[in-house]
């Protein structure tokens, strides 16, 4: 997504770049926190309360805590610098909303994959889905009180996890936090982009 510069009033502000990144992974692994962590205008959500309609289709183990579900998406806007603002879209987690990702993943630069060390099993469709569409993406182990820590190779290795494949440990409930994960996801973007240049190039 880049609104460009085109017919702007010669001496007018540019528009900044705007580009979308998608926040992915299991159910209730963090992706609805971390996105309202990091916006800087109030999130859009789309949660329902889960009920016993759900039960024997959702998978609450491991977060049996958890009361609402996000079933279409999550939206948010960080801006970056003067010239980059990033728009978030957190993706349902739950496999009967899946129908929904082809919409949300056209057109975006990169995704984040979040990770929970007690149900990491729950990571691989979304690692499948954006390896078979070849967007680049970053796995971020999202940091829950007493849930056991793994080196971060461990959980490449576990993954199985290409090498050039960031990972890298966060907590999607702090602003900071969460903004590394995107920077770290940009940087792997753009050099993803340029690599899949030259390489086409030197063809």
């Amino acid at each position: 997504m880049d609104y460009g510069h085109s017919e702007r009033p010669a001496g007018a502000t540019p528009l900044p770049t705007a580009i979308k990144i998608l926040v992915a992974g299991g159910f209730g692994v963090g992706k609805t926190t971390m996105v309202g962590a990091v916006s800087e205008t109030r999130p859009l959500r789309t949660e329902e309360v889960l009920t016993e309609s759900g039960v024997g289709i959702d998978d609450l183990s491991g977060v049996e805590s958890k009361k609402t579900t996000t079933v279409a998406m999550d939206f948010g806007r960080i801006t970056i610098s003067d010239d980059l603002v990033l728009y978030l879209f957190g993706t349902p987690g739950q496999d009967r909303f899946w129908f929904v990702w082809d919409e949300l993943a056209l057109g975006a630069l990169g995704a984040v994959v979040l990770a929970d060390t007690r149900r990491l099993a729950d990571c691989f469709p979304s690692i499948d889905y954006f390896e078979g569409r070849g967007t680049p993406f970053v796995v971020a182990v999202n940091c829950f009180e007493g849930a056991r820590q793994y080196r971060l190779d461990e959980v490449q290795a576990a993954l199985n996890l290409d090498p050039g494949v960031p990972v890298l440990l966060c907590d999607a409930r702090q602003r900071e936090s969460s903004k590394e994960v995107l920077i770290t996801l940009m940087e792997h973007a753009m050099k993803t982009r340029e690599a899949r240049r030259r390489a086409a190039a030197a063809e």
